[in-house]
């Protein structure tokens, strides 16, 4: 054999670099690194609390933590303005990834780099929860310096003295700290009566003269001595949340009514609804008034709601028991459907592309080992939920799922995924309830991964692809060409140039698209603008 004959940048085994801009993955696999940038917009988005199949949350976020203090010390501007665009346009799940980010940027940036930081906190610590979880932060870093005091000051005294007794009232105390807490800190000064009152009862001083209508309501409603006919009529008359009431009340039925008839936030409503159900609250046509607020796309988008959040309570609805059993309660078909309905609304609406498209699930055993954003969904799953919103919008499409190749086969021929070469086309669609089909991909069996599958499957079963979308964490190791090889040979063969999507689903530095190939892109999954990314892309946009 000629010893030379086995250096190719057309067929290189996965285990072999194909690119000097190469790196390893977690899985000793060889793939292409993500610049710093996008790995800030995967870890605002996916975060890191829930770990990979190789790392915990641990030294997950150790290594997410090194990226951001290098974005830190290197383009501190950019990184708070990327913050800034991922949490106001409501595009990560949960709001503690762009709070951390954004009180390291505070805390270990340049001077123009804290201001920068200090200068968006009204736009991203908008609620009371994100204020006491960004003050935590605060001390984990720089600590309380001036800046810091002026930005938490602010926060108390830009606002609506309206809206900020609402906050105060609503989020008390959360991580350890409470509004009485960074009040100490802050020390907001001013000279209007009514916010004097109100942060003076924040302070413990009682309630004022000129303290809002609402405190006082609050107070009077954590009376143990009132009836539930007394608080309907509080909440009737003030805006008072659930968090707001003491747990005695939150077990009649009309209370709830009462809540529900004043307006409930939208994610609050989604939470609540296996205790509503219970009560007997969603029988009827006020049932049929939730299922419309559910499904509701400008509530969603007004409060905005995420879609994994749907997701998740959508799948926790419909299984008709809590994640640990305690709860159960009889699932109202109405409500199941409007928060289907809700899920693909969240995204808002996708462009069709009219391309021939191929959305591949990596469904290999590190997409079924760790979930996203520490929630009760595995990346596996999500990316199952992900393929159905761009498969509702399209006519043409194959979902499948894909795990390794021939070289192991018994690690697939069980379970229902009996394809020798690894690559299985899945029986579900947009037409099916959404736990059915995630619940179909979750069932599945899984071995090793290779991404280069799809691009291979399609070829030698001619098949006509224009896009192909694959799902996966990119810790690809298994086949004997790399995905972008297998792309090039795709388009060289078939005379088609199909384009590539990698969706990454895990907040690892690795993608398998190659950077100078303007035919292929890397988006984050589960981010609200990943399906129009998706369709911009394959139409050439």
């Amino acid at each position: 054999m000629d010893a030379y004959s086995v250096i190719s940048t057309r067929t290189t085994p996965q285990t072999q670099r194909a690119d000097v801009r190469q790196v390893e993955n977690s899985a000793g696999g060889y793939t292409f690194a993500l610049d710093d940038e996008a790995r800030l917009r995967r870890f605002l988005i996916l975060g890191s609390d829930g770990g990979t199949y190789y790392a915990s949350a641990k030294d997950a976020t150790a290594d997410n933590a090194d990226v951001l203090q290098r974005m830190a010390a290197a383009d501190p501007l950019r990184m708070v303005e990327v913050i800034r665009e991922v949490s106001v346009a409501g595009r990560a799940p949960k709001a503690n990834p762009a709070l951390l980010a954004l009180a390291l940027v505070a805390g270990v940036a340049s001077l123009e780099g804290r201001k920068a930081a200090f200068g968006v906190v009204p736009e991203v610590v908008r609620t009371g929860t994100h204020l006491l979880i960004f003050t935590r932060y605060l001390q984990q870093f720089r600590g309380m310096g001036r800046g810091a005091k002026r930005a938490l000051a602010g926060w108390f005294l830009d606002r609506e003295v309206s809206d900020l007794a609402y906050q105060m009232a609503k989020y008390r105390q959360r991580e350890g700290w409470s509004m009485r807490d960074v009040l100490r800190v802050a020390h907001p000064k001013t000279g209007e009566p009514d916010r004097n009152a109100l942060l003076g009862w924040a302070s413990g001083h009682g309630v004022g003269a000129h303290c809002p209508a609402l405190v006082a309501a609050f107070e009077a409603v954590q009376s143990a001595d009132l009836s539930v006919s007394q608080v309907v009529r509080l909440i009737d008359e003030h805006p008072l949340s659930w968090e707001m009431l003491p747990d005695q009340y939150l077990t009649d039925a009309t209370v709830w009514e009462a809540l529900l008839d004043k307006g409930m936030p939208q994610t609050a409503l989604m939470r609540q609804l296996p205790r509503l159900t219970n009560l007997g609250v969603l029988d009827g046509q006020r049932g049929k008034t939730v299922a419309d607020q559910l499904a509701d796309p400008a509530r969603l988008c007004r409060a905005r709601v995420h879609p994994i959040n749907v997701l998740v309570a959508q799948r926790t609805y419909a299984s008709g028991h809590g994640a640990r059993g305690a709860q159960e309660w009889t699932p109202n078909r109405r409500i199941v459907d409007a928060l289907d309905a809700a899920f693909y609304a969240a995204f808002g609406a996708v462009t069709p592309t009219g391309k021939r498209t191929m959305l591949a699930l990596d469904v290999s055993g590190s997409m079924a080992m760790s979930t996203i954003s520490n929630m009760p969904l595995t990346p596996r799953e999500a990316s199952a939920a992900m393929a159905l919103v761009t498969a509702s919008a399209e006519d043409d499409y194959e979902i499948v799922g894909f795990t390794s190749g021939r070289s192991n086969p018994g690690l697939y021929m069980q379970g229902g995924f009996e394809s020798l070469d690894g690559l299985e086309p899945l029986s579900i669609s947009p037409r099916q309830r959404l736990d059915d089909a995630i619940r179909a991909v979750s069932d599945l069996s899984f071995g090793c991964t290779d991404c280069a599958l799809p691009m291979l499957h399609a070829l030698k079963r001619g098949m006509e692809i224009d896009v192909f979308v694959i799902y996966t964490d990119s810790d690809t190791w298994s086949g004997t060409v790399h995905p972008h090889q297998a792309l090039q040979q795709y388009r060289q063969k078939t005379g088609i140039d199909a384009r590539l999507v990698v969706v990454g689903m895990t907040a690892t530095g690795f993608s398998i698209a190659d950077p100078t190939d303007a035919g292929m892109l890397d988006v984050v999954g589960f981010d609200t603008a990943t399906p129009s990314l998706i369709s911009e892309f394959a139409r050439g946009l």
